[in-house]
């Protein structure tokens, strides 16, 4: 369809069809929200076009905006250029995004003279940087110009790429054929001067070591741009496939920004798995880019020092990596694209589109890496004077408290505990007093959180029993006072930890290759003559070793021990309950050798539980707790979880004021817009949110829509009683009773009967919908619904939910019945707070002409103050039912009077 340009509040705005009224309306508003640098807060019901409207509202403001700085700057240079204005004229007015912030120190007293230095030598200051500027800008956009219009740029390439991939292919022939072999050859005396030493093209020296020198090719100043931020991978490409249909798609330089494990194209890291095991790997890999580790081989005369090749990233490339950036921005690719052209061009994209940010005028990225400062500044974000708009925030106060909440084990406390202690035992001569000190106090720290759980690092987790049990809530300040380290400074340990990168120093390797490459550059300890032979694994004979009984002697246990990445001293510590990844074969290997200790097979996993989460050090994990517990006393709280054994036992650090870590983005933010297809209460955002971030109420501005949809297309209901006259209560008291989870599920069947589409369940809390599943499938009624709708349950973990809801699309492919219709199913979800369930109204409706029933079962909906937080679109259009009688007579005559007239 031909794009239109549409007029509202004096602006033009882009758009590619005639627009709904409210979206011209939600287009104006956002337009002066961001031109006058306001907190907004937008809700506008799904189906009503909100993408569309953030899209072509937030770029139209960008566009203006650059428009004005390039001709007020352009301006300035020309009034500095002009001889007649030298000096004798009033200096015009620098662009708003150089200006000076108010409050200059200028001393009163200063003489005309000194001012007027001053001031002219700021005004040559800024137009320097103004040329600069102007120098990088043509320069990119000349760069992008041609790499858009001349293939031969992509064609040499895509050679020198094929070239590589040759290289590569060779080189990894010969090292496969001297890895076949039996070993080098002794040499005579002084046959050694003549062998060749390991060889590198300037090429490769250049790759290898430049990248540093070339990054500045790759860094560009930032320009003014709009983060947007929403909570999953896949409804941040459904906005970047909005952004492609708009009509900013050919003209708007836009990034996506995802995790190593989305964006990685190395198969050997991808392969780890892990998220945690794939960053370490990908550092791993680039500090082997810039450094060269040297092996020192015995003392013997003659005998020069030989490099040993690290392994680094083939697609960590400068030329590559400044294609691709430019590639990123020369046309608007999602996740899945930029990984696809990643390949192509053996670059690689998570740092590729990091690269790119600087320039890009649209950053796409997930809530994770903009609410959390860490993940912010490892990103190279800088949200000085940017806008940033976050989607779906109706659950953003939820989001911030979740990233910033975290849990550990007893199990990983005993785990850190142990890893680190045969660090220092291992290391501890070599370290200099301060790290010995610094580590001393992180064992003491775990010591103690062991112990007010009630147990001992001594001893294996799993195997001890706590005298007591149940639950405790505590202030930071009393939990740091019960486990007698009030006298530490968190604050120093935590830098301690973050300077050091000691969690990475003890983690547990879990794959083989590292492994194997550490036993050839590993001291081994003396053996006598014989003891060794190539056939056996790694490289030890049969008995070679081992004690009389046949157990590794002591030292090669030992030295084994050091190789396996100091992991837990006692062989069930390895695998607790719930947390014990598979273990590769030579982690069995090494369990087998050890006396008295059995490899405890790994526990079953739980439906649908994702290994990949678990980090790779347990005090990688456990840092994350300490720097938690610097948070300032009223704004957390601890909770002390004492189950059965020490293992299942937890410590908690729960954040009750997510405004402290908001409070940086609204402070350095030009803009921030809150947008959501409901945003009630308002209050939540504005008092726990933005009031306790410092944001002035004259600040905040909101903007509410109805829907597109008539009047008559909707239908909420109340209904306070089920089928059986049972009141209809879902408190933490009640809900939990049989016949309060039965009666639910004869309001489901009868609904399933008159309700001719798709059928979306709503809990209070994944726990609770699991129990209710679970009484449902006891009793025979899942089967009962089974023959009417397609069951689907969303998981808990937000990886899964992708795969949920494509199998969900592939049903209404295969069962839809065409128009507005869903096809025969029925979602269960998790949503509420406090033990109401929560509705969701935004998944029923997709269109202007579409139709949906929302059902609220619970008679406290009836109350006007619950009733207030509804949407006003539905809350002015909902009827109470006392009994279920009158609700499903309304239900089945407003579906059939709907469903005949589609």
């Amino acid at each position: 369809m031909a794009d239109k340009t549409e007029e509202a509040g004096g602006v033009h705005f882009p758009f590619p069809f005639t627009p709904y009224a409210i979206q011209k309306d939600f287009m104006a508003a956002l337009y002066q929200v961001l031109e006058a640098g306001k907190i907004g807060i937008f809700e506008s019901p799904t189906g009503t076009g909100k993408s569309l409207s953030l899209i072509c509202g937030a770029l139209s403001w960008l566009r203006d905006f650059e428009q004005k700085k390039q001709e007020e700057e352009e301006r300035l240079l020309e009034a500095r250029a002009d001889p007649l204005n030298d000096g004798k004229g009033q200096a015009p007015c620098p662009p708003p995004s150089c200006q000076q912030s108010p409050g200059s120190p200028r001393a009163a007293g200063e003489p005309d003279w000194v001012t007027q230095f001053v001031q002219k030598k700021e005004e040559r200051e800024l137009v320097d940087r103004l040329k600069e500027g102007q120098v990088r800008r043509k320069k990119r956009e000349e760069r992008l110009r041609q790499i858009r219009h001349n293939a031969s740029l992509k064609f040499a390439a895509k050679r020198m790429r094929q070239e590589d991939e040759e290289t590569e292919r060779l080189l990894r022939l010969s090292r496969e054929m001297l890895a076949a072999g039996t070993g080098p050859e002794q040499l005579a005396w002084g046959e050694d001067e003549l062998v060749l030493a390991e060889y590198e093209s300037d090429e490769e020296k250049g790759s290898a070591s430049g990248l540093d020198a070339d990054e500045d090719d790759l860094e560009e100043e930032h320009v003014t741009k709009i983060y947007y931020c929403s909570r999953t991978h896949s409804q941040l490409a459904q906005f970047v496939h909005e952004v492609q249909k708009s009509p900013f798609g050919k003209d708007t330089r836009l990034v996506s920004l995802g995790s190593r494990q989305n964006l990685c194209v190395n198969e050997d890291v991808r392969k780890l798995g892990s998220v945690q095991l794939i960053n370490d790997r990908c550092v791993e890999l680039q500090r082997s880019k810039h450094e060269k580790k040297s092996v020192v081989e015995e003392e013997k005369p003659g005998r020069r020092r030989r490099l040993e090749p690290r392994a680094t990233c083939p697609f960590y490339n400068h030329k590559q990596l400044q294609l691709l950036r430019d590639e990123v921005l020369l046309e608007v690719k999602d996740i899945e694209q930029l990984v696809a052209l990643g390949k192509e061009a053996r670059a690689c994209p998570y740092y590729g589109s990091r690269f790119a940010i600087p320039a890009a005028q649209l950053v796409v990225l997930p809530y994770q890496i903009l609410l959390h400062a860490a993940a912010r500044q490892a990103a190279g974000i800088r949200l000085q004077g940017q806008v940033v708009v976050i989607d779906e925030a109706h659950n953003l106060i939820d989001t911030i408290t979740g990233i910033h909440s975290v849990e550990v084990s007893g199990s990983q406390l005993c785990q850190a505990h142990s890893q680190l202690l045969q660090y220092m035992e291992r290391y501890g001569k070599r370290l200099k007093a301060k790290n010995l000190m610094y580590i001393k106090q992180i064992l003491y720290v775990l010591e103690k959180f062991v112990t007010v759980l009630g147990g001992n690092v001594k001893q294996s987790p799993n195997t001890q029993s706590l005298s007591q049990a149940g639950t405790e809530l505590k202030t930071v300040s009393d939990f740091l006072f019960e486990s007698q380290i009030d006298n530490i400074n968190l604050f120093k340990v935590k830098r301690y930890c973050e300077k050091s990168m000691v969690s990475r120093k003890v983690r547990v390797p879990l794959r083989g290759p590292p492994l194997l490459s550490s036993v050839r550059l590993f001291s081994w300890p003396a053996e006598p003559p014989n003891a060794l032979s190539p056939c056996s694994p790694c490289g030890s004979s049969p008995g070679a070793g081992r004690g009389p009984s046949g157990s590794l002697s002591q030292p090669l246990l030992s030295s084994l021990s050091q190789l396996f990445g100091f992991t837990e001293r006692y062989g069930a510590v390895l695998a607790p309950s719930r947390e014990q990844p598979k273990l590769s074969g030579f982690q069995h290997f090494l369990q087998s050798l050890q006396p008295g200790v059995t490899a405890a097979p790994a526990a079953p996993a739980e439906e649908g539980e994702d290994r990949a989460l678990r980090p790779a050090s347990p005090l990688m994990h456990i840092e994350g707790f300490l720097a938690a517990l610097t948070t300032a006393n009223q704004d957390g709280r601890v909770i002390l979880s004492r189950q059965g054994s020490l293992s299942q036992s937890s410590l908690k650090f729960l954040l009750l004021n997510p405004a402290v870590h908001f409070a940086q983005v609204v402070k350095e933010c030009r803009a921030v817009v809150l947008a959501g297809g409901t945003m009630q209460p308002v209050s939540d955002f504005r008092e726990q949110l933005l009031a306790c971030a410092g944001v002035e109420a004259e600040r905040v501005v909101e903007f509410s829509c109805g829907h597109v949809i008539p009047a008559d297309n909707i239908l909420p209901l109340v209904i306070c009683s089920g089928p059986s006259n049972q009141q209809l209560e879902f408190t933490y008291q009640k809900r939990e009773l049989p016949q309060m989870m039965d009666e639910t599920g004869r309001i489901l069947c009868n609904l399933c009967n008159v309700v001719p589409g798709g059928v979306v369940c709503f809990f209070p809390s994944y726990a609770y919908q699991r129990q209710v599943h679970a009484h449902w499938d006891k009793s025979g009624l899942l089967a009962r619904l089974a023959v009417r709708k397609k069951i689907f349950q969303e998981p808990q973990r937000v990886n899964q939910v992708e795969q949920v809801l494509l199998e969900y699309s592939r049903c209404i492919q295969v069962c839809g019945h065409g128009g507005h219709a869903l096809p025969q199913h029925q979602v269960c979800r998790a949503a509420g707070e406090d033990g109401l369930p929560g509705p969701d109204p935004r998944r029923a409706i997709r269109h202007q002409k579409d139709f949906a029933s929302i059902v609220l079962l619970d008679q406290r909906y009836a109350r006007p103050p619950i009733l207030a937080k509804l949407p006003a679109w539905i809350r002015d259009r909902v009827q109470v039912k006392a009994t279920f009688g009158p609700a499903f007579a309304a239900l089945r005559k407003f579906h059939r009077e709907k469903s005949g007239s589609s």
